[in-house]
């Protein structure tokens, strides 16, 4: 994982970093106290920052190249993009702008987060088999409703603080992982070109028994991988929606859930082959993309009674159970 720190009260400074850590743009303002403070945690493309501005700084930017979703703790913003003012304040998760255009604003005396994304990302969880095929673009700032603001904002902060900002090294697939969720829940949670196409027709008639096994045996036998909704929908191949259709109808669960349950149980069964002199519990939970041990803990405890350091050290309680 790779992370820095900034903290100037040089408004040159400040803007000289801001266009190489994000992209060329010019800042203005005539502050008391020029402070800003910017800190980075960054793992296989996922970014978060953190960021604190005490003053008023009016931004014009060019192109991001990736998908910026800010939420502000502090202060607030205001869009001036394309002419008007929407403004955007504490407790709220939007779209900083689409990746390919400029944008400009002010930032007020605010203090927020930005987590960034390949927008290739929104692709694979849109495209596959006879899914969507038009281009996938998030098409408005705000989330759709209370729901899926809630939702996007809860999973920002579990990305800023369990996986990129929590102890110890992230490892590659958890990154991964995360952003590959966090891409999904925009594009759920965000208007797009998808949610504006639609259904297909042919979900409800694909989501049958053999999606649901095919769907099975491909997270079965890919779990050590980087592997998404989109990977497991081509694999079948149906749409996204249609393998979700097919595991909330014949199994009770979601794919992905499926998949978190297929990796605890490769977990445990590493555990239970391993030397506990010579291998950590934390170092098998970050190989089978569990970013937070605490949590790891707990549902191997809910799993098999329990704990993974009992697990490793060979506990007879265990027996039976896995």
């Amino acid at each position: 994982m790779e992370s820095f720190r900034f903290d100037s009260g040089s408004l040159e400074e400040t803007e000289a970093f801001l266009s190489e850590a994000y992209t060329p743009m010019r800042i203005g303002g005539r502050p008391e106290d020029a402070r800003a403070r910017v800190a980075r945690n960054e793992a296989a493309g996922l970014v978060s920052d953190r960021l604190e501005f005490g003053y008023t700084m009016a931004y014009d930017a060019g192109c991001l190249n990736r998908i910026c979703l800010v939420t502000v703790h502090a202060g607030s913003f205001a869009d001036t993009t394309g002419g008007g003012e929407r403004l955007f304040g504490p407790g709220e998760t939007f779209l900083l702008a689409p990746p390919d255009r400029p944008y400009r604003g002010e930032v007020r005396s605010a203090r927020y987060t930005i987590t960034m994304f390949d927008p290739g990302l929104l692709a694979e969880a849109a495209v596959t088999g006879g899914g969507f095929r038009g281009p996938v673009r998030i098409t408005g700032q705000r989330a759709l409703d209370a729901a899926a603001r809630r939702r996007l904002g809860s999973a920002v902060a579990y990305v800023r603080d369990q996986v990129l900002g929590g102890p110890g090294e992230v490892g590659e697939l958890v990154a991964a992982s995360a952003a590959r969720h966090l891409a999904a829940v925009a594009l759920a949670s965000l208007p797009s070109t998808v949610l504006a196409d639609g259904a297909g027709s042919t979900d409800g008639r694909d989501a049958h028994s053999d999606t649901l096994r095919r769907a099975m045996a491909f997270v079965e036998e890919n779990a050590n991988r980087d592997i998404g909704l989109a990977d497991i929908a081509a694999a079948v191949p149906v749409t996204p929606r249609a393998v979700q259709y097919a595991f909330a109808r014949h199994a009770g669960t979601t794919p992905l859930a499926y998949l978190r349950r297929v990796r605890l149980a490769r977990a445990h069964e590493e555990l239970r082959a391993s030397d506990p002199h010579t291998v950590s519990v934390a170092s098998v939970a970050a190989r089978w993309g569990f970013a937070h041990p605490g949590r790891f803990a707990a549902a191997h405890l809910r799993e098999y009674g329990v704990p993974p350091s009992g697990t490793l050290r060979g506990d007879p309680r265990r027996a039976g159970r896995g």
